[in-house]
């Protein structure tokens, strides 16, 4: 499967603990470059401090650690990594908590697949659809 990735030196780690919602999202990467998946915020964390990633996209509620309290662990240490929070329940004060938590940007589900490749290309503008 890797010989078809057109950017293997990209990696895309996606936080998201519902199977259906990582599939979309790895259905539209996977030609593109690498994917990682983590089902909670701390399995997230154990996966960044060892492995390299180039965008993190995570998904705001998660067992074990929501995606604002793993956020804000990640910039403890990496203030530069792009992350996109996303969330199926769009309320301003999850935005606003992302926001303050340092996050780059948010999309809401269910994802639009334009709007998302063309957020994911503002912040990896190598990937091209």
């Amino acid at each position: 499967m890797e010989e078809n990735i057109k950017h293997k030196n990209i990696t895309i780690l996606i936080a998201e603990d519902e199977e259906s919602n990582f599939l979309l999202l790895q259905t539209i990467l996977k030609r593109q470059c690498k994917v990682l998946h983590a089902m909670t915020g701390k399995e997230l964390l154990e996966i960044y401090k060892k492995e390299h990633a180039d965008l993190i996209l995570m998904d705001i509620k998660m067992p074990e650690m929501n995606g604002i309290d793993a956020l804000k662990e990640i910039r403890k240490f990496d203030k530069d990594i792009p992350i996109i929070m996303q969330s199926a329940y769009a309320f301003e004060n999850d935005m606003e908590a992302a926001r303050q938590a340092g996050s780059n940007e948010f999309m809401t589900k269910p994802i639009n697949i334009k709007e998302f490749k063309s957020m994911i290309t503002r912040f990896l503008p190598e990937l091209t659809w």
